[in-house]
């Protein structure tokens, strides 16, 4: 999959993203309308937006510099390809 040029495809794909969390959010909340379920589901959010950041930083300054990566499946495929390239050396 190659990388996603358009500015205004970018600003789309956020904006989608966006609305995808807010009605989900908006419909558990509904359906579990208490303050524990929105604390929880606040927590959630921002766990799992820490871990992908982590994720990132992680492999942006100790994985390879110089490779530069679009995504987590991205990244799988290129530690697949780069273990097979170890084993068909051996």
């Amino acid at each position: 999959m190659r990388d996603l040029q358009s500015t205004a495809a970018m600003w789309l794909k956020a904006i989608l993203f966006l609305v995808i969390g807010l009605f989900s959010a908006a419909i558990l909340l509904i359906e579990h309308g208490s303050w524990r379920t929105a604390l929880l589901l606040a927590l959630c959010i921002w766990g799992f937006c820490r871990a992908y950041y982590f994720a990132f930083y992680v492999i942006e300054r100790w994985v390879d510099p110089s490779f530069k990566f679009s995504g987590l499946g991205h990244f799988a495929l290129y530690l697949l390809r780069q273990r097979r390239g170890k084993q068909d050396e051996a």
